[in-house]
């Protein structure tokens, strides 16, 4: 009974939350020129960021009309909520739990022209670590995947697995768009994990380049 009730009000409470808290904050975009190729263009995409991103992410990108993949999982059914609350569909699965189910949802998404989104370290992790959810996808749909990370001068970090970063109110963040990955079709499996390899390398060094901005190597 109170599972229920806080998933009525804590996801549409933190929505929110978020738009007033995260609308203090002073965002500089890099790699305005990727976005315009994209998503201004109205090409549908992939987007992949980092697990610690998650919440600035759903808030940049809330007027962007997108599938987002969610763990299938009790927690998962928060964030699912929570992006719905932000006005995104989702697709509910992860590794272990309704994957496939999940990605053939967000294939169908895809095939529509609809933007997908896929946390690339997954709902568990490891950190910053790329599984190939993403590049399956785009391999069969012919979307890129556009990589996409921040940083923030001042912010709280959640003792998560992947230490997930909120900015602080009235911060400078840095919103870094990076170039699109173009993904051959009908990739196998030695492909997928050259690709997977290739996505979490261009992801890492957005990361470093994101988090120098304000003079430290990881948050």
């Amino acid at each position: 009974m109170l599972y229920r009730l806080s998933l009525q009000v804590v996801p549409w409470l933190v929505a929110w939350l978020i738009r007033i808290w995260f609308s203090t904050c002073r965002v500089t975009v890099h790699g305005a020129e990727h976005r315009l190729d994209t998503l201004d263009a109205g090409r549908p995409i992939v987007a992949s960021f980092w697990h610690y991103t998650m919440f600035f992410v759903f808030y940049q990108l809330r007027r962007e009309s997108a599938v987002i993949m969610v763990s299938a999982s009790r927690d998962g059914e928060y964030i699912a909520r929570l992006a719905q609350e932000l006005g995104f569909s989702t697709a509910r699965g992860s590794r272990n739990n309704r994957g496939m189910q999940a990605l053939k949802d967000l294939l169908k998404a895809a095939a529509t022209g609809r933007n997908t989104a896929i946390v690339a370290d997954g709902s568990q992790g490891p950190p910053r670590v790329a599984q190939p959810g993403a590049i399956l996808l785009a391999s069969r749909t012919g979307v890129p995947v556009l990589p996409m990370m921040w940083s923030a001068s001042r912010y709280l970090a959640i003792p998560s697995w992947d230490r997930t970063a909120i900015p602080k109110p009235f911060a400078r963040v840095d919103y870094l768009y990076g170039e699109p990955l173009s993904v051959p079709p009908g990739l196998k499996a030695e492909g997928i994990e050259e690709y997977r390899l290739e996505l979490e390398n261009r992801l890492n060094e957005l990361y470093r380049r994101a988090w120098r901005i304000h003079g430290r190597e990881e948050h």
